[in-house]
């Protein structure tokens, strides 16, 4: 297994018996690691200890974020991460593709396309003359390519990792002192380019919920609609839907796998409070 397999099971079983707080014993028999290797493989993935991890796989701690009532603005300066919370609005721009592109389904463009490793997955990411249009985790690499391509059918396709992909992977590396803004290109609608763009205000460890995304694009009778807009994200990570919960505080779906959510969520949050 990769790493992140490892963590990704050891996760599964932090968050289905975090009530019982298991030791480290515990949790690293599951995925038959001795404590010190597992203790050791945990911290260098999530940057602290799996205790403290596991505080922020309970519901409660989503319950915890609700209930502050604090504004994004005001989010982001209490978690002392005021740079790195406005990334998405200082470094990132959607550029929605024209009627004609999203009309012929891609025609004439050339879209470039690599596979690279991650804290949470392999992922295939592809981008055009423009920007990135499209990130997503796959567990096959051929099926990663056909979804791809059942997105934009009649574009022409290139296996190459090109400076566009580059910038973007800095998001996975926290490499972001030297990160060139980022352009994304989407064939969406307006409506959900609306919602992504909303998505991008979401500070770095917070969540909101699709209520609140509906009300943001002042139109708070929309939250089923926001929901499928979200589901339908083609950047993951990036335009960070694994943000946005159940207004009840459970983490709820996303569109590759709750355990990967609940695992971006617990790592954003465990960034948040440095290991004492």
């Amino acid at each position: 297994m990769i790493d992140y397999e490892r963590i990704e099971k050891a996760i599964v079983y932090l968050k289905q018996n975090f009530k019982e707080q298991p030791d480290l014993d515990k949790v690293a028999k599951q995925i038959h690691l001795s404590p010190f290797h597992f203790q050791r493989l945990f911290k260098d993935w999530a940057g602290v200890s799996p205790k403290k991890f596991l505080q922020f796989l309970s519901v409660e701690y989503a319950k915890g974020l609700l209930k502050q009532n604090l504004s994004l603005s005001d989010a982001s300066y209490e978690t002392g991460l005021s740079g790195t919370s406005r990334l998405h609005d200082l470094f990132i721009r959607i550029e929605g593709m024209t009627p004609g592109e999203f009309k012929n389904s891609g025609q004439g463009l050339y879209i470039n396309f690599s596979f690279a490793e991650t804290s949470f997955g392999n992922i295939i990411i592809a981008s055009t003359n423009i920007g990135i249009c499209h990130l997503a985790f796959v567990n096959n690499e051929m099926e990663g390519i056909e979804n791809l391509k059942n997105i934009f059918p009649k574009a022409t396709y290139i296996q190459k990792t090109d400076l566009i992909q580059q910038d973007a992977l800095h998001f996975f590396r926290n490499d972001w002192n030297d990160l060139r803004k980022i352009k994304l290109h989407l064939k969406a609608t307006p409506f959900q380019l609306k919602v992504w763009q909303s998505l991008l205000h979401i500070p770095f460890g917070n969540v909101s919920t699709y209520g609140q995304i509906a009300s943001n694009i002042q139109n708070e009778n929309a939250s089923r609609a926001v929901g499928t807009a979200i589901g339908s994200n083609p950047v993951a990570f990036i335009i960070p839907c694994h943000r946005v919960i159940k207004s009840s505080g459970i983490i709820g779906e996303y569109h590759w796998g709750s355990n990967r959510k609940t695992a971006i969520l617990g790592w954003e949050a465990a960034k948040l409070i440095p290991e004492n």
